[in-house]
């Protein structure tokens, strides 16, 4: 049997071309299901629109380091019902057994029209699977990149970092517009004050760890890692933005404009100027240290809430 989706990454908005590969797979996967009308706030229902890990050695896996069981939870709360299995490090026993509950989900998610979300599809990074075909035991993919290929069923979990996270939606949930706003503001403030797990720098301590890494190891050769970090938390932080405005929440929408806009403008410079340079750098920092200001404040009104 096989059956593959027409899946692209069309309406997915990316304003820097560096989207978390995450949100973006999640997005674009509810956008072609028949839940599309929950593919954009996803993002921000999830809770991904507000998170930030950094590195201070400037590092950007520091990305792809967070709790992976997490997803499902924070995926329903944006009114989805979802499956999920996943192997990490130290579960090698384990191995085959979830490969194979993995391929299973998979199955059943194509089977109903819904692609899966899954790790280590775009090369460290996460992608959608799009289709399978258990005669040649192929999975169809959609790369980060817009690129197209195939893994072997055998090889799923074993690619060039070698865990396994495989998300599907199975349904849409029965929960309200207001109670999907406060979970995403408790899912948000969480993060931003630290509370979920990552071996790095995360929520608002990111910010100086951002700011320091730029200052004390910024070089030639991490010049593209500040790209990654400020061209993904960018693209990101829009998402809180268009979450806000569309519901009326105006005093978030009000800071979270201020910050988009402070990191698309930090982005830019990284883009249009040699960030080698030490009044280029302060320049950044100082477009981060405004929005910075402006996220410790909404954190401040979520809290209100």
């Amino acid at each position: 049997m096989q059956k593959k989706l027409s899946i692209t990454w069309d309406g997915i908005e990316d304003s820097t071309g560096y989207l978390f590969s995450f949100a973006k797979s999640l997005s674009a996967v509810v956008k072609n299901s028949p839940y599309a009308e929950l593919a954009e706030d996803i993002i921000a229902t999830s809770g991904f629109a507000f998170r930030m890990w950094v590195d201070r050695e400037l590092c950007p896996s520091a990305t792809s380091i967070w709790a992976f069981a997490e997803q499902k939870r924070w995926v329903e709360n944006g009114g989805l019902v979802c499956d999920y299995v996943e192997r990490m490090w130290g579960e090698d026993a384990l191995e085959q057994e979830r490969r194979e509950q993995a391929i299973g989900l998979i199955r059943e998610s194509i089977g109903r029209g819904i692609g899966a979300v899954a790790w280590d599809i775009s090369g460290c990074e996460w992608g959608v699977i799009t289709g399978f075909n258990d005669e040649e035991r192929l999975l169809y993919t959609l790369r980060i990149d817009g690129g197209q290929g195939t893994v072997e069923y055998d090889r799923l979990g074993r690619l060039e970092l070698p865990i396994l996270s495989v998300l599907t939606v199975r349904d849409r949930a029965e929960r309200t517009q207001q109670e999907i706003t406060d979970g995403m503001l408790r899912i948000a403030r969480a993060h931003l004050k630290g509370e979920e797990w990552c071996d790095n720098a995360k929520g608002l301590e990111a910010y100086p760890a951002l700011i320091a890494g730029i200052r004390e190891k910024l070089s030639a050769d991490s010049s593209w890692n500040l790209e990654y970090y400020l061209g993904t938390y960018a693209a990101l932080k829009q998402y809180a933005l268009k979450y806000f405005e569309k519901y009326g929440h105006t005093a978030l929408a009000e800071k979270y404009r201020v910050i988009f806009g402070e990191w698309m403008a930090a982005f830019r410079l990284k883009r249009e100027k040699d960030v080698l340079l030490d009044e280029v750098k302060e320049e950044i920092i100082a477009h981060l240290q405004r929005a910075c200001e402006a996220e410790s404040e909404a954190a401040g009104l979520m809290a209100q809430r």
